[in-house]
């Protein structure tokens, strides 16, 4: 019936950033989270799908809901971190372990010995990709993954990248999941 006078996403969020501060001041951070929930949403549904803004908290949503959902964010990281032990199992860890080969020579009468040390590149397997015996190692590299350790395996050429991109994306995740922890344990 009165349409100029429904306010906008934009003036709502405005509204609960405005009561989240004043439950902030009063020490409530069970009601200052509630009304962050609430500002996030507006923000996110006020913005055009074109502005990197509304990209970034879409996916802060998705991820853990806005920093305040503990499980969703560890769900993530479940699936994650499933995800890159059959990527390791399927392409990223080798057939057998790259064997050292050290060659010489030893001049006539003694002297300095040279050595090089060649390492053949891992090479996918041609059959029986997922063992009990790739899991484990898969298994191992992505929980290394997890704190920004190398795992120290040796990996092919694509276990190289699935390994980074575990150890960037993993490690947000448990951040993630983190923050909404601490956010729970401080009410």
């Amino acid at each position: 019936m009165f349409p100029d006078l429904i306010p906008g996403p934009s003036v709502i969020a405005t509204t609960y950033r405005q009561l989240r501060k004043s439950r902030e001041d009063a020490k409530d951070e069970p009601g200052a989270a509630d009304f962050y929930y609430g500002e996030m949403e507006m923000r996110r549904h006020s913005k055009g799908w074109r502005t990197a803004e509304r990209w970034l908290l879409q996916l802060y949503w998705l991820l853990s809901g806005y920093g305040l959902r503990a499980s969703r964010a560890l769900g993530w990281l479940a699936l994650a971190m499933m995800t890159t032990i059959l990527l390791l199992m399927g392409f990223g860890l080798p057939q057998d372990s790259p064997k050292q080969e050290a060659t010489g020579t030893v001049p006539p009468g003694g002297g300095k010995v040279t050595f090089e040390i060649d390492k053949e590149n891992p090479q996918n397997p041609t059959h029986d990709r997922f063992t009990t015996k790739r899991f484990e190692k898969a298994l191992s590299a992505t929980l290394n993954s997890v704190v920004f350790r190398s795992s120290g395996q040796d990996l092919t050429t694509a276990g190289g990248y699935i390994e980074m991109a575990s150890r960037f994306s993993e490690p947000v995740l448990l951040g993630l999941a983190a923050l909404a922890i601490r956010g729970r344990v401080k009410r």
